[in-house]
């Protein structure tokens, strides 16, 4: 019995490292040496001329001579220097937006020479490579055969992109179009040189097209029981058509549900192989927008991510409101951990601090320079740039050490659980975004994790499972041997209550584990308390105000909008505090920071965009405990603490398990 349980292990652990053996991200280490060393400030213009003609509200794609005169001096060597001393190293622009060759092909030669120029400059280059929607106008008359390419919506209609009647959405995954995109991104790789290849509106999953309908009835019959195919209401996939939103069968709905997911998910690991057999260093992204409160099919960023080194987040939220926190750090957290750069753009000092803490290589698009203008951002809804971001960029762009192969310090993990999220109810995607927020306002050491993550649970002390209601048995058992190898759990609402596809089981199989490593609170009340807990009250980091009582359970809000990141170098320590105040400094923050089991602190300096030298402070000692106070902050702060112990740092001591119960916590 027990070699049988060896080997049930070694298959489990087998098939874990051929799931990871599929992710297409680069690491780091073989990605191009110029990222890390000098991170990526980017500045963008990438509409091809003729479309901006068209979406600037002329009916055909013939630019004006004013237009073509501006659009050749936003190609000048002029702009390029212009852009340099801004601090941008990298340059996004246009290559194909989706209307044929026969109109864009000249705006594809411009991106020819405008990149060489920027290269021979010391510039490095993204290119938009094709959008998620096409001109269907030009492009039908040059290749009539591509309106079978078009997504259909339920009524067998085009679906358009919103208001713009003249681009239909098309199918990433028709193999005709696949070939044709293909061919795009060949001239973007061996013509252009790109260093980057840019995939848009990563937002549309397949449709009620004739290959989509193919393609789902081949997933039906190649992944499912005939058992399970009864389940559906499905007797024979041949036949089948995908569910509208009003079908009866709910596995049918989940399966199409997933299906739509995996399928966008697959159309950029294709692209990315394709681009790789073509340079393998080239670096790939896609655009699905930011994290939301909730999973939304066909957007999954967990298997997204896997197929590159960056995702676009266009949202510009980024500050204090009504007592409030608006942030990307959810966003930021999940990218970093899958090995992503976040592309957002970074319209004020607060934007730029929050990347410089939670991105990764990448301060964000700093302007948009069309037609020549340096905006803030593209179009009429563009404001001058603020002048106050200028030192944030500089900083970024010269303390390079200070972001350079650094690693985030985690304490724990919260599971984004992809069955939950996308087929349990309402509440359960709540329960997940409650924990992350509290989480971050509590400035705890965390990350976001996905399903394929519970098998390199390893590296956290903590695993947070809130409104993980749905889970297969395989995640079910990468838990349970994490509890059995001493990790804890921090529970909160229904666990693993049902199955992959959210039918229910007769009872959990993560019930029985030793009540010691399980923490389980009730609906409603804190999760950051719990966690305090159960790491027994020695987390890596801890934020309070000066003479803030000592493990008080209240977040003081003498600190609220204070968020902060935890990552190491080498023997070196960085606590990153970001102010979201923005205009109301922080004063006197006082620091505890544990230090890996073994070394000793040799000093503590302070560095800021703001201030033109660094500042030491005194700090205290007391075991794996440094203590010291940050005096002052405006927008961002990085503490630099350096210790003894060699270039890599020994690992940190493990917790013994707790005695008291949660109930016996939150009741006092």
């Amino acid at each position: 019995m027990q070699y049988l349980r060896l080997i049930v292990v070694f298959l489990v652990l087998m098939a874990a490292r051929i799931t990871r053996a599929e992710t297409l991200t680069l690491p780091r280490s073989d990605r191009p040496k110029w990222l890390a060393d000098e991170g990526l400030v980017m500045a963008g213009s990438w509409e091809p001329l003729s479309f901006r003609v068209r979406r600037d509200g002329s009916p055909g794609y013939s630019p004006t001579a004013r237009q073509e005169a501006d659009y050749r001096r936003e190609h000048s060597q002029e702009m390029i220097q212009r852009l340099k001393a801004l601090g941008v190293n990298f340059v996004m622009t246009h290559c194909y937006k989706g209307g044929g060759l026969g109109l864009e092909q000249a705006g594809m030669t411009d991106a020819v020479a405008f990149a060489k120029r920027c290269h021979e400059a010391g510039m490095h280059v993204g290119v938009y490579t094709y959008s998620g929607a096409f001109l269907w106008e030009p492009l039908f008359k040059e290749i009539p055969a591509a309106q079978n390419w078009t997504l259909l919506d339920e009524a067998e209609n085009p679906l358009p992109y919103g208001s713009a009647k003249y681009r239909y959405f098309w199918n990433r995954n028709h193999p005709d179009a696949v070939d044709f995109y293909k061919s795009i991104v060949r001239f973007a790789v061996n013509d252009i040189q790109v260093d980057l290849v840019h995939l848009d509106n990563y937002n549309r999953g397949p449709g009620y097209d004739a290959c989509s309908i193919k393609r789902f009835r081949k997933y039906l019959a190649q992944t499912f029981t005939p058992a399970q195919l009864k389940q559906m209401g499905v007797d024979s996939p041949r036949q089948v058509a995908p569910p509208k939103k009003n079908a009866a069968n709910i596995f049918l709905q989940r399966v199409w549900q997933d299906f739509r997911c995996r399928s966008l998910a697959d159309s950029y690991r294709e692209m990315s192989r394709y681009a790789r057999s073509l340079r393998k260093d080239v670096l790939m992204e896609c655009n699905p927008g930011g994290l939301r409160a909730r999973l939304q099919p066909p957007v999954d960023h967990g298997r997204l991510m896997e197929g590159g080194e960056a995702i676009w987040n266009e949202g510009f939220i980024g500050g204090l409101r009504n007592g409030k926190l608006q942030t990307a750090i959810p966003t930021y957290k999940l990218a970093r951990r899958m090995d992503n750069m976040v592309f957002r753009y970074v319209r004020s000092p607060v934007q730029m601090a929050e990347a410089m803490a939670f991105n990764l290589d990448c301060l964000g698009c700093l302007c948009w320079f069309e037609y020549g203008k340096l905006s803030d951002y593209p179009g009429k809804h563009g404001k001058p740039l603020d002048l106050q971001t200028v030192p944030f960029v500089q900083f970024y762009r010269q303390r390079r050490k200070l972001f350079r192969n650094t690693r985030v310090v985690a304490d724990v993990a919260v599971l984004r659980s992809f069955p939950s999220q996308t087929f349990g109810p309402k509440k359960f995607a709540e329960l997940t975004a409650r924990a992350v927020n509290e989480l971050i306002t509590d400035r705890a050491c965390f990350q976001i994790i996905c399903d394929q993550h519970l098998a390199e649970l390893d590296r956290y002390k903590m695993l947070v499972l809130a409104g993980c209601g749905a889970m297969s048995n395989e995640h079910v058992a990468s838990v349970r041997r994490f509890v059995e190898a001493g990790g804890r759990l921090c529970v909160v609402g229904p666990l693993a209550t049902h199955d992959q596809w959210m039918f229910p089981r007769d009872k959990s199989p993560l019930t029985g584990l030793p009540a010691q490593y399980v923490i389980r609170i009730k609906v409603g009340e804190n999760i950051a308390q719990a966690v305090d807990l159960a790491l027994e009250q020695k987390p890596s980091l801890r934020i309070s105000p000066e003479e803030s009582p000592s493990g008080s359970e209240t977040i003081d809000n003498r600190l609220l909008g204070l968020c902060a990141e935890l990552t190491e170098r080498g023997n070196r320590r960085l606590v990153h505090l970001v102010n979201y105040r923005g205009t109301e400094p922080m004063k006197n923050v006082v620091v505890r920071l544990r230090l890996p089991g073994g070394c000793r602190a040799k000093g503590v300096t302070l560095a800021s965009p703001g201030r033109a030298s660094d500042l030491k402070v005194i700090y205290v000692q007391e075991g794996c405990f440094v203590t010291f106070t940050v005096p002052h902050i405006d927008v961002y702060e990085v503490a630099i603490v350096s210790q003894d112990g060699g270039d890599q740092p020994k690992s940190c001591s493990s917790i013994t398990p707790g005695r008291q119960s949660a109930g016996s916590y939150l009741q006092r």
